[in-house]
């Protein structure tokens, strides 16, 4: 008998990935409060030692067993090294971890990681801590953010995908990948092609043709090509849109989630999805679609336009 089956049911959950401001543990709150309104026992759990102000109570939280500011002033590290010393003191003493996530058996748990990139693209020790939560009945997805902002400057873009990618296959999860704060999307400048475009991936060569229109990156036409060659051979990366504030956008991740790490929900909580989900109508962030943020998104930048011409 391995050591997972001993006695213990199957868990289900996500580890909530993704660079520094992506939004991670806004989208934990967010999630645990949407499936808390479902009927789901959702708990947090903080696994990231740099964040010491939670704005909102954790069930099990990482500071009780390590924190940056001590490893870094213990150790002379600086915020990177201790960060990754973290997390192999974190796989050191799985048994704190096992032992702290025994009373939240019954749970649907959100794992809020760190922000460090290089913990899921080359780092092993947080790989090793999921893989261990696989042995321990847990089925994991990981959902990893990428602010949307980076899909107004193409060289941007194509640096997310390939990060995507590498921690997609680092990782060795069931993957989400999603374009958080879609409602500030507009802040950040004009898209240069519609949504659809970078929630797909679609021809990534008119991203480089794109890109050599700029005299810096047309000296690096070649290494463009060849790395929307490598994100296009796996054809693996895509992405969803999450506005936290919308319920339609909150329900289609939860759903791409759910099909990830093979939750199904009961008949109760359909009946609690249909009737959240119609009370949502009208609701002051209603993104029913991609399509409809892009047409939220381009109105904007119409409104812009006509500004700009009424200035003149």
């Amino acid at each position: 008998m391995s050591e997972g089956s001993k006695g213990s049911s199957l868990a289900f959950g996500q580890v909530v990935i993704g660079p520094p401001g992506s939004g991670k543990t806004t989208y934990c709150h967010a999630m645990r409060e949407f499936l808390g309104r479902l009927g789901r026992s959702v708990a947090v759990v903080n696994l990231d030692p740099a964040n010491e102000a939670l704005p909102w109570p954790c069930a099990l939280d990482i500071a009780e067993l390590v924190t940056l500011p001590d490893v870094m002033d213990s150790l002379g590290l600086g915020p990177n090294g201790g960060l990754l010393y973290c997390m192999e003191y974190l796989q050191a003493n799985a048994d704190w971890l096992r032992a702290g996530l025994q009373g939240l058996r019954g749970h649907y748990v959100l794992f809020d990681c760190p922000g460090q990139v290089e913990l899921y693209t080359h780092h092993e020790a947080l790989k090793n801590v999921f893989a261990q939560l696989a042995k321990w009945n847990f089925r994991l997805a990981a959902v990893h953010l990428v602010d949307s902002h980076y899909c107004t400057d193409p060289g941007k873009f194509i640096s997310v995908l390939c990060t995507s990618l590498s921690t997609m296959l680092h990782v060795e999860l069931p993957h989400v990948n999603v374009l958080s704060k879609m409602d500030l999307i507009e802040q950040y400048g004009k898209l240069a092609f519609n949504l659809d475009y970078y929630t797909e991936v679609l021809d990534l060569s008119y991203l480089v043709d794109h890109l050599a229109s700029d005299p810096f990156f047309r000296n690096f036409r070649r290494l463009n090509e060849k790395l929307v060659e490598v994100i296009e051979d796996y054809s693996l990366v895509s992405f969803m849109p999450l506005n936290v504030q919308d319920k339609q956008s909150m329900r289609r991740v939860m759903q791409a989630v759910d099909k990830a790490n093979g939750y199904s929900f009961g008949d109760q909580e359909h009946r609690s999805l249909e009737a959240l989900m119609s009370a949502a109508v009208g609701a002051d962030f209603h993104f029913s679609s991609t399509l409809a943020v892009q047409e939220k998104y381009v109105q904007s930048q119409d409104k812009a336009v006509e500004e700009e011409v009424m200035d003149l």
